[in-house]
C-alpha cells in the first residue's frame, strides 16, 4: 500500500472522525450513556445472577421462582428503564457543556419527557408503562433531552430569569433563576402534546416508533450495516482516532434497543428476537481483546515472536489485554499508522462479524440474551454470560479468536523477522 494512497485516505478520514469526536450532541450522548452504564452493568449483573443454569434442579421449581422475584427488581427498577437514566445524562451533559446548571439541564430534560408520555395503561390512567421508559422511549427520550437543554439554557442565555436579592441562600437564588427557563421549555413540550393528539399519531411516541426508530433499528439490525459499522471502527483506530467512542456515539441508542428487545423476550421465555445487539458488538468482537480483537494476536506473537522487540509487546499486552484493553498493543506494536497490519487490522473483525452472525442465525451459537456483561469481562466468560449462561456463546468466541490468529499470523511473521534482522544488525 503506497504512501500516496495512505495520505489521501488520511486526509479524507481526519477531518470527518474529528468533526464527529467533537461534536456537542454526540459527546452528550456518549456521556450520558456512560451516567447510565452503572445502573445498567447492576441490573445486568443480577439478570445473570437469576439465571444461572442448574438452579432450579438443585432447590426446586418453586423456590427458584421465589429467587427470581426477589432478585426482579434489580433489574426492573435499572435496565428495564434505562432511558431515564440516559435522558438525564444527556440533559446533563447539554448543559454542562454551555456552562449552565446543569442539574437543571438534566430534570427539565425528563420533566419534558414525561410531559409528552401517556399516562395511561391498557385503561388505567395515572401509570406509566416501563416499555415507554426502555427500548421504545429511548429515541425520543434522546431528542426530548436535546431539544429540552438546549431552549433551557437559550431562555437562561437570554437573562429570562428571576434575579433574587443579596442575600438570599445561593440554592434558593438558583431554584428561582431557573424557574422561568423551566417553565417557557415545558410550556413548549405541553404544546407539542397537544398538537399530536390532534393527529393520526395521537401521541409523540408513535411518531418518533414509526418514522424513525423502526426503521433504523431495522437497518442497524442488519448484517450489511453492522459490518460497515465494525470497518468504520478499525478505520478510525487505524489512524489514531478512537474508533469505538465515534461509532458508538452514532449506533449506541439502536443497539441497545436491540439488547432491550432481547432481554425482554430472554426474561419472558420467548425466542430472541435479534442478532446484532450492543453485546454482539461488546461480546463477539470488542470483548475479545478491545477493539481489533488483539488478544488472539497477542497469543499469535507468543506462538511465533523470535525478535524480543515483539516478544517484549507480548509481555506487556497480554496482562491488560485478557480485560480487553489493547492500548499496549495499538501503540506498541504499532497498529495506529501502520502499513504491514492494515489488512489484518481491518479485515478480521469483520470477518468474525460476518461469521457470527451466520453461526447465530443458523442456531449454532445462541444470540446475545440482552444481559449487559461489563466490557472487561474476559473472553469466554463474557460469551458464557452474555448469552445467558449457554457454553456455546464462549465455543462462538474460541471461534471467532482461531479466525483472527490465522487472518493474522502471516502478517505478524513478516513483522517478527523485519524486528529480528533489524536486532540482529544492531548487535
Amino acid at each position: 500500500m503506497n504512501n500516496r494512497f495512505m495520505d489521501k485516505l488520511e486526509n479524507v478520514l481526519m477531518p470527518v472522525a474529528d468533526k464527529l469526536n467533537n461534536n456537542r450532541y454526540l459527546t452528550a450522548l456518549r456521556n450520558g450513556f456512560m451516567v447510565a452504564l452503572p445502573l445498567i452493568i447492576f441490573g445486568s449483573i443480577f439478570v445473570v445472577i437469576a439465571n444461572l443454569p442448574f438452579i432450579d434442579n438443585w432447590i426446586g421449581e418453586e423456590a427458584y421462582a421465589t429467587f427470581q422475584d426477589a432478585l426482579g427488581p434489580a433489574s426492573a427498577a435499572t435496565l428495564s428503564i434505562m432511558g431515564l437514566f440516559v435522558i438525564l445524562g444527556i440533559g446533563y451533559k447539554m448543559v454542562e457543556q454551555r456552562g449552565g446548571e446543569s442539574i437543571y439541564g438534566a430534570v427539565v430534560a425528563l420533566a419534558a419527557f414525561l410531559v409528552l408520555t401517556p399516562q395511561v395503561l391498557d385503561e388505567t390512567t395515572g401509570v406509566i408503562p416501563t416499555s415507554a421508559l426502555g427500548a421504545e422511549g429511548l429515541f425520543l427520550g434522546i431528542f426530548t433531552a436535546f431539544i429540552a437543554a438546549e431552549l433551557y439554557q437559550y431562555f437562561v442565555n437570554k437573562k429570562l430569569t428571576i434575579k433574587m436579592p443579596a442575600g438570599v441562600p445561593g440554592s434558593v437564588a438558583r431554584s428561582f433563576s431557573a424557574l422561568i427557563p423551566i417553565a417557557l421549555t415545558l410550556t413548549i413540550f405541553l404544546a407539542i402534546r397537544i398538537i399530536f393528539s390532534y393527529t393520526p399519531f395521537e401521541t409523540v411516541q408513535n411518531f418518533i416508533y414509526t418514522i424513525i426508530q423502526e426503521p433504523l433499528t431495522a437497518l442497524g439490525s442488519g448484517l450489511p450495516a453492522t459490518l460497515i459499522a465494525i470497518l468504520l471502527i478499525q478505520i478510525f483506530w487505524f489512524f489514531g482516532l478512537h474508533g469505538q467512542i465515534i461509532i458508538n456515539s452514532v449506533l449506541d441508542p439502536i443497539w441497545y434497543s436491540l439488547n432491550d428487545q432481547n432481554y425482554q423476550a430472554f426474561q419472558a421465555g420467548e425466542e430472541l428476537p435479534n442478532i446484532v445487539t450492543k453485546q454482539f458488538i461488546d461480546t463477539f468482537i470488542v470483548g475479545i481483546g478491545g477493539s481489533g480483537m488483539t488478544l488472539a494476536v497477542l497469543i499469535a506473537i507468543f506462538a511465533i515472536a523470535k525478535s524480543r522487540q515483539m516478544r517484549e509487546i507480548g509481555k506487556l499486552g497480554i496482562g491488560s489485554g485478557v480485560f480487553n484493553v489493547n492500548e499496549p498493543v495499538i501503540f506498541g506494536l504499532p497498529i495506529i499508522m501502520n502499513p504491514l497490519v492494515i489488512i489484518p487490522w481491518l479485515l478480521a473483525p469483520v470477518v468474525v462479524g460476518a461469521v457470527t452472525y451466520f453461526a447465530m442465525s443458523i442456531g449454532f451459537a445462541p444470540k446475545p440474551a440482552g444481559v449487559i456483561v461489563p466490557w472487561t469481562t474476559p473472553a469466554i466468560l463474557s460469551g458464557y454470560l452474555a448469552t445467558g449462561n449457554d457454553i456455546m456463546g464462549s465455543v462462538m468466541q474460541l471461534i471467532n479468536m482461531a479466525i483472527v490468529f490465522i487472518i493474522w499470523l502471516p502478517f505478524l511473521k513478516i513483522m517478527d523477522k523485519q524486528y529480528y534482522e533489524n536486532e540482529v544488525k544492531a548487535k
